[in-house]
């Protein structure tokens, strides 16, 4: 009797130490929520002077554990004060605006470390940072005006694989805009134009984002570890 509880124990225990192979997955999609902000003719330091909100969606597809593409829709909400520059000309109206940001892009993703939760092989690390670079549009309603600009986003992030299809992450972005109309169509406190190129405009876009994972790239594997 006791070399079978002994035997079930030992088959039990084999059991649970075996590597669990999790699926790697195509695709990933999910909220995001944080905090954005505005550096421009009328803030031209500080940029959570007057700090905004952000919120969305991304889609991701994995190209491989280092490699990501991204895109995104996002609401923000960015406002500004000629009151708050120290140094000022005499005989400037003081400025002030309340914008309303639509923004639609992709970005590529690197990846410092192999991404990723399964095999011990493939070097898979759950938590990295990476680096992000993309392009898009945003609409910006603000002041009684509507205008749109191109924009450039830079910036860094990090992901960690909490489990098997599910992800956290940060990412902080800055975004620059083509075009002098986040701030309500501001070209210069002082009159003076700005080109497409030479526009002070930018705003930052700081998320948390919660992703799930769909679309198994392989349901087999014939590795044997």
């Amino acid at each position: 009797m006791n070399i079978r509880l002994n035997i079930l124990i030992a088959v039990m225990v084999a059991l649970v130490s075996l590597p669990v192979a999790a699926q790697d997955y195509r695709y990933e999609i999910g909220p995001a929520l944080g905090i954005s902000g505005y550096l421009g003719d009328v803030n031209t330091s500080n940029m959570y002077k007057h700090p905004g909100i952000v919120g969305g969606g991304i889609f991701r597809y994995n190209i491989n554990s280092r490699w990501s593409v991204k895109a995104n829709l996002l609401y923000a909400s960015i406002s500004g004060n000629s009151k708050d520059i120290l140094s000022k000309f005499p005989d400037v109206e003081p400025y002030s605006f309340k914008s309303n940001l639509f923004d639609v892009g992709g970005q590529i993703e690197f990846n410092f470390l192999n991404f990723g939760l399964g095999a011990k092989y493939k070097n898979l690390k759950r938590v990295s940072p990476y680096m992000t670079v993309g392009v898009g549009g945003v609409l910006s309603i603000g002041s009684g005006k509507t205008g749109f600009s191109f924009v450039l986003p830079l910036g860094a992030g990090v992901k960690w694989r909490v489990k098997e299809r599910l992800n956290l992450g940060f990412e902080f972005t800055m975004r620059k805009a083509f075009g002098d109309n986040l701030d309500g169509g501001l070209s210069d406190l002082y009159g003076i134009k700005h080109g497409m190129v030479k526009n002070t405009d930018w705003y930052s876009a700081a998320i948390f984002t919660v992703t799930f994972e769909f679309s198994k790239r392989c349901s087999k594997c014939h590795y044997i570890e």
